[in-house]
């Protein structure tokens, strides 16, 4: 089965296959994921995210719902947090949204994070290119809900929605997680709880206070309500996203932001690909760190002029 060929045919199977090689880092992904890089760039990428109990899952399935109701295909990445001790994964969400599983329109994915901070798992970047390429039209990708270090979905998505709910003291965790800052759209549920105006006004301040405008030309942050439980709120935010789609598009922030993903991609894989090697043969230089014979300033500073030195 040539997997990269089905795969750009939006076989499901082909694509289920694909992220599984490239969340075990099996090599086989990333043979896969060098023939279709050429056909991604095309799909709306959408971060959800806020702190644990915001609803952020259920809001994702009224989403779904409201994004098919519209012919549009949807693809749903949900970042589980993998257990330090057995390495697994609740991988609840695919439970969650349920409904959908029969729905070719649909792909839902559950992904550890398998020891990544930041909200995401190490091959979120990589499973978004297979479902663009696969010809989603809409990709949400909903983090762990681990509040202060969500900010790189901000990197991986060209929309931002921040969940908050009233009750739990959000817009004080907003602020210490910077969530505010990269939020592209604000929304309240449960909004049919006690406090959501209370909760409301918060927000609202916040945003008078940040000028509710992001980058030059003024993209206007929406601060909107849902009670996801009841079904509603879902078409306002799919609204919201499509008009902050076409603001981006109007500025020529959509391809500059499908650039900086690609480029972000690129220095991690270095990254992560230059250290063992620099690292290989090594240990003396490590055990007198550990042994405090030499600061890590200086140990870097050696290890960088041996093995790459100034030309």
């Amino acid at each position: 089965m040539d997997v990269a060929a089905q795969l750009l045919a939006g076989n499901v199977a082909a694509g289920a296959r694909a992220i599984r090689w490239l969340d075990d880092g099996d090599a086989r992904g990333r043979e896969v994921l060098q023939r279709i890089f050429a056909a991604t760039g095309r799909a709306h990428i959408v971060g959800i995210t806020g702190p644990p109990g915001a609803g952020k899952s259920t809001l994702v399935d009224l989403i779904v719902a409201e994004a098919r109701r519209q012919d549009r295909k949807v693809g749903v990445l949900a970042v589980d947090p993998t257990s330090p001790f057995t390495g697994g994964a609740l991988l609840g969400d695919r439970l969650r949204m349920s409904r959908h599983a029969l729905d070719a329109g649909v792909f839902i994915r559950s992904m550890g994070t398998r020891g990544e901070s930041g909200g995401l798992s190490r091959a979120t970047y990589d499973a978004c290119a297979v479902l663009d390429a696969m010809g989603f039209h809409l990709i949400l990708v909903e983090t762990v809900g681990v509040g202060q270090e969500e900010i790189d979905v901000v990197a991986l998505a060209h929309s931002t929605v921040v969940v908050a709910v009233p009750g739990l003291g959000d817009e004080v965790q907003a602020i210490k997680a910077g969530l505010m800052e990269a939020g592209d759209i604000l929304v309240i549920n449960k909004a049919d709880r006690e406090g959501f105006e209370q909760t409301r006004r918060h927000l609202e301040l916040l945003l008078h206070l940040r000028g509710g405008m992001r980058g030059p030309e003024g993209w206007e942050i929406p601060l909107l309500a849902a009670v996801a439980t009841r079904g509603e709120g879902a078409e306002a935010l799919l609204v919201a996203l499509d008009a902050h789609r076409a603001w981006l598009e109007t500025h020529s922030e959509f391809a500059r932001q499908s650039a900086r993903r690609s480029e972000q991609q690129f220095l991690r894989l270095t990254r992560a690909g230059a250290l063992p090697r620099l690292l290989q043969g090594e240990e003396d230089l490590l055990q007198q760190v550990r042994a405090r014979q030499v600061d890590p300033y200086s140990a870097a500073q050696a290890l960088l002029d041996r093995r790459l030195p100034k030309t």
